[in-house]
């Protein structure tokens, strides 16, 4: 065992983690990563396969690294000056920090809807047609139209907002909003879609209205998904993998995680004696 310091208390953490199923021809697969912030290392050595169409939660106690790991996911941590990013990351087997990729590029094919509903200060339908036309997916009216259509109806949302298009976004309650967010990312067609605890600021009407629309979109994309809350995680998701200062501990399919982990650490989190 070795001895970890964090904010002044020591954890025991193993040399050993359990080790990562790999997976058939993933979509995404995360080898050896490791994240800083200045001189404070955040993610140590994880190594991560993501499948096609599936749900995996991330789980763990508030600063082990969900967030910081999942926006390493589309580059979003490129905006932090102070953050150093070191491994590999594939996309469909394509490197997606090699030189040659785009960010913006890469942020079309790998969504993200985030903690709080931001939608733009723009009209419902504005708010879903600007992906599309900044990244020139359409070329008339007409595509935009079936677009915004198409995407707030897998959001959930067509049959709230038909007949008000115009009004702008920020006026919708908070499920509304996230759902919006959500028809906003999934409008250019992304295969892959992250979640950073997208239900945390929600009522649970709200937040089970979401989970439900998880449910429908992992037939059609990827989703990844951060969650405090372990109900949500087993209620949403195939695999689950918790996170334990900076270390992936253990990932396995949810149901398992839940009834019956592998790793002390991980059983220590679900039933509630760290955390």
């Amino acid at each position: 065992m070795s001895i970890i310091k964090n904010h002044g208390k020591e954890a025991n953490y193993p040399e050993e983690t359990v080790g990562v199923p790999l997976i058939e021809n993933p979509k995404m697969s995360v080898r050896n990563l490791n994240v800083s912030y200045n001189d404070k290392q955040a993610i140590f050595d994880l190594s991560l396969d993501i499948g096609k169409h599936e749900v995996i939660a991330m789980i763990g106690p508030s600063g082990c690294g969900k967030s910081t790991f999942l926006r390493c996911l589309n580059r979003m941590n490129d905006t932090i000056e102070s953050c150093k990013v070191a491994g590999t990351i594939t996309l469909d087997d394509q490197n997606i920090y090699s030189n040659s990729m785009d960010p913006v590029a890469l942020r079309a094919q790998v969504g993200i809807v985030f903690q709080k509903p931001n939608p733009f200060p723009k009209s419902i339908y504005d708010n879903v047609a600007y992906g599309p036309r900044l990244h020139g997916l359409v070329s008339s009216r007409a595509e935009i139209d079936e677009i915004v259509e198409k995407s707030l109806t897998r959001a959930g949302l067509w049959g709230e907002v038909k007949d008000r298009l115009d009004q702008p976004g920020t006026g919708f309650s908070g499920g509304q909003q996230q759902r919006l967010c959500i028809a906003r990312a999934i409008a250019i067609s992304p295969e892959v879609i992250l979640m950073d605890e997208p239900c945390s600021a929600l009522d649970p009407i709200a937040s089970a209205k979401i989970e439900e629309l998880i449910a429908e979109l992992s037939e059609n994309y990827t989703i990844a998904i951060v969650t405090h809350s372990m109900q949500q995680a087993a209620r949403v998701s195939n695999r689950t993998a918790y996170f334990h200062l900076g270390r992936l501990v253990e990932v396995n399919d949810t149901e398992k995680i839940f009834t019956a982990p592998t790793h002390q650490l991980t059983e220590s989190y679900i039933t509630g004696r760290i955390g």
